[in-house]
């Protein structure tokens, strides 16, 4: 089996030390083993993502001496494959329409029993209002989509961790339901984060996996999904996050910390390497 590892960023703002990170990892896991390193632009969010920022990434990764393998895969390029696989397996994943507003879900979720989880991978966990509007005929993609896993069936999954976190990671549909709950799919126009991603992931061949702990969590998602659509599951390595100096995960609005800004400065690449352990 050829080792085939992929970056998946968006393009909503400049690269920071996290993206490098996370980069740098899954290119150098690739190379050693003489495999593939794909790159992949998650531009989802039309609202958001920018040529620009596209563009630098390009340009951040080449300065970081990364390259990568076979056309870069946009997102927004793939909407009828998402939209196939949901109408191939909208009974498999009892999708239903979902008409709730992020108001209406923290309404019905506000006064919630001690022993029950308010937030899960997907943010606050769906109280099951619209399941009634399971599909019994055409979609709908002018509507938001969510999946409804049988927790009454007696199923488990897993996915094996590489990481920080080493072993195999098993959990049954009872669990998926009560911690993570009917997950979207669709948004109104364009598939959910999770969708894309695993079906990206299983057209790319990608074999491993390679993304910050942030997402640990988010792979009990994409493991039920890899499991009802068919497709291989993956092998994970969740790193450490980068943080800054109060010890908060870095995001795009961390300038100070982008890839760019140390370019300007003059850093050599081999000094990101060496500002991040690597």
């Amino acid at each position: 089996m050829k080792l085939i590892t992929r970056f998946a960023p968006s393009p909503t703002g400049p690269l920071h030390l996290g993206h490098a990170y996370s980069a740098i990892i899954s290119h150098d896991m690739a190379r050693s083993a003489g495999g593939k390193f794909y790159l992949r632009i998650e531009d989802l969010d039309r609202s958001r993502s920018k040529k620009k920022w596209e563009n630098q990434i390009f340009d951040d990764l080449d300065w970081l001496g990364l390259s990568w393998d076979g056309p870069v895969i946009r997102q927004s390029e793939q909407l009828e494959s998402y939209q196939n696989i949901l109408i191939k397996f909208k009974k498999d994943l009892r999708l239903f329409e979902c008409e709730c507003t992020r108001k209406d879900i923290k309404n019905a979720v506000s006064a919630p029993h001690e022993s029950e989880k308010l937030f899960g991978p997907d943010g606050i966990i769906y109280p099951g209002t619209c399941r009634k509007n399971m599909f019994s005929s055409k979609i709908n993609f002018d509507k938001a989509l969510r999946m409804n896993i049988d927790s009454s069936k007696d199923k488990s999954f897993c996915f094996s961790e590489l990481g920080s976190r080493k072993g195999n990671i098993s959990f049954t549909a009872e669990e998926f339901s009560k911690t993570v709950g009917d997950v979207v799919l669709w948004r109104r126009g364009y598939p959910a984060y999770h969708l894309a991603c695993v079906v990206d992931d299983s057209a790319q061949k990608i074999t491993h996996v390679v993304r910050g702990l942030d997402l640990f969590d988010a792979t009990k998602i994409h493991t039920v999904l890899n499991s009802y659509l068919g497709f291989e599951i993956p092998l994970y390595y969740h790193h450490r996050l980068v943080c800054d100096e109060n010890g908060k995960r870095l995001a795009k609005r961390h300038d100070s910390k982008s890839i760019q800004k140390y370019r300007k400065e003059g850093l050599k690449a081999s000094e990101v390497r060496t500002l991040l352990g690597l």
